[in-house]
């Protein structure tokens, strides 16, 4: 069941956030239930389920989770607003993972036997450090960027010139290395790339002398280590037990 379990996390991560342009996003929040791309959306992630699993004997429990996928994705849709939207984002994601654990849970007893075909696959180590090093690339991106959202971010760092999306592959690549120095165990390079990030960004800080673009560094910074460290913790105690 665990293996199943990692299977399904990993097809959500795929579908909602590497298989789903910004376009159809907004596509969706403007026509909402009558936006195709709510069923194109839904129908990737059925597909992905088929291919990842690799069983047709799973048709049911797929079918299942794919019905609860666009129940869920349907509700955020009608529901949320401008003022909302942030929390919505955070339900519906919890929504899903709740979902997919329950209805994995269910159909225990049905799957079992398939435990062996499963296993000749992806052990649930390597899926593990999959979903774990996965999560913290485009899907930490998306969830930062949902945070930020409160904050016109763009208005404080107008007239900076800087490389297209620059600060976003910095911050999956410093994400990247944070988690592998924990799951390594080394603490010590952690604390250098924190050093070395404050070092580099020292300059910026002092020639713009403005406290707003410096809070969003910050916060941006704390919470971006703080999800690597967060992510590599889990995943050197939830090892053992996968």
């Amino acid at each position: 069941m665990i293996l199943l379990f990692l299977k399904l996390i990993l097809t959500h991560l795929v579908g909602d956030f590497f298989l789903q342009p910004q376009k159809w996003v907004k596509d969706k929040e403007k026509k909402k239930l009558k936006s195709i791309w709510l069923y194109i959306h839904v129908t990737i992630h059925i597909v992905l389920m088929f291919l990842i699993i690799w069983d047709l004997s799973y048709t049911l429990l797929i079918l299942f989770i794919g019905i609860a996928h666009l129940i869920i994705d349907a509700l955020k849709l009608l529901m949320q607003n401008k003022k909302t939207k942030r929390l919505y984002f955070f339900i519906d994601q919890a929504l899903h993972v709740l979902s997919i654990l329950v209805l994995s849970y269910l159909f225990k007893d049905n799957l079992e036997h398939n435990d062996i075909i499963l296993n000749f696959t992806l052990s649930t180590h390597a899926l593990l450090f999959i979903i774990c090093f996965g999560f913290l690339t485009m899907p930490t991106s998306i969830i930062m960027k949902i945070i930020f959202s409160k904050w016109n971010i763009s208005k404080l760092t107008k007239g900076n010139n800087s490389l297209e999306d620059a600060g976003q592959y910095i911050g999956i690549l410093e994400r990247v290395l944070v988690f592998i120095f924990i799951i390594v165990g080394h603490w010590e390079a952690v604390g250098f790339l924190i050093t070395a990030k404050s070092v580099f960004r020292f300059g910026d800080l002092t020639s713009t002398k403005e406290r707003k673009l410096t809070e969003y560094i910050l916060i941006g910074t704390l919470i971006s280590f703080g999800i690597a460290i967060i992510i590599g913790l889990m995943y050197l105690n939830l090892k053992p037990y996968v």
